[in-house]
């Protein structure tokens, strides 16, 4: 052991082992939150994600885990809420700026790489904490795209990922049963499966929430009527 490891453990300072606590709380407090999920499709990106609402009087609709973020890019997140609807805000803020300048959707990657460059900021200063989210970015430029990035600020392309409490019970179940090129309605199915069997309470159309983004229509919501058929 090394002394005075509590020093390393109150600000944004690696430890003699290479360790920045703090990032790593901000991965518990992704590890502690809800279930989402993100699938490359034939033709689309789709998102499940549920809702973990606890209240008994609390709106569900209220809270929101899947976001637009521009015409062909959407957004979903893990962890601390406050954090994650900040992270967003900074997403739609940099593709509305590029789209008044360029008149186009910035590419999904660029987002994902221009939003890692923002997390990682808060993991070098002192007097700042690191988000605690993980963020699922997805979208189409010149075809379906998927990232993750994590607390540590690390950003990966992947075709099928989850984030939160059942990140290892679905990634078991998408390394098994997801395929390249699945039908889009097959992969919100996987997804809601994924989501009931992660066993986060009794599903309904109010407490789990789908999004696809394709070429045609761009980003869109279900319905919670249209969601209550996949459940």
């Amino acid at each position: 052991m090394y002394p005075n490891v509590q020093a390393y453990d109150r600000g944004m300072m690696l430890s003699p082992d290479g360790r920045l606590y703090q990032v790593e709380y901000a991965k518990e407090s992704v590890r502690r939150g809800a279930t989402a999920l993100g699938m490359v499709t034939e033709d689309s990106v789709v998102f499940v994600a549920h809702k973990n609402v606890q209240e008994p009087l609390a709106v569900a609709s209220s809270l929101g885990k899947i976001f637009r973020v521009d015409s062909y890019i959407g957004a979903t997140y893990s962890g601390i809420a406050a954090d994650g609807l900040r992270v967003i805000n900074m997403m739609r803020g940099k593709t509305q700026s590029h789209r008044m300048v360029y008149d186009e959707t910035q590419s999904v990657e660029t987002v994902a790489r221009d939003m890692s460059e923002e997390m990682q900021m808060a993991t070098q200063y002192g007097g700042i904490r690191p988000y605690a989210v993980s963020v699922l970015i997805g979208g189409i430029d010149t075809q379906p795209r998927l990232f993750e990035i994590d607390p540590t600020a690390s950003f990966l392309g992947y075709r099928a990922d989850a984030i939160g409490i059942g990140k290892k019970v679905a990634e078991d179940v998408l390394v098994k049963e997801y395929k390249d090129g699945m039908a889009t309605s097959d992969a919100i199915a996987l997804g809601v499966k994924i989501i009931s069997k992660v066993g986060e309470g009794k599903l309904t159309g109010d407490n789990i929430e789908i999004a696809m983004i394709d070429k045609k229509s761009g980003y869109t919501t279900f319905p919670s009527e249209r969601v209550a058929k996949y459940i």
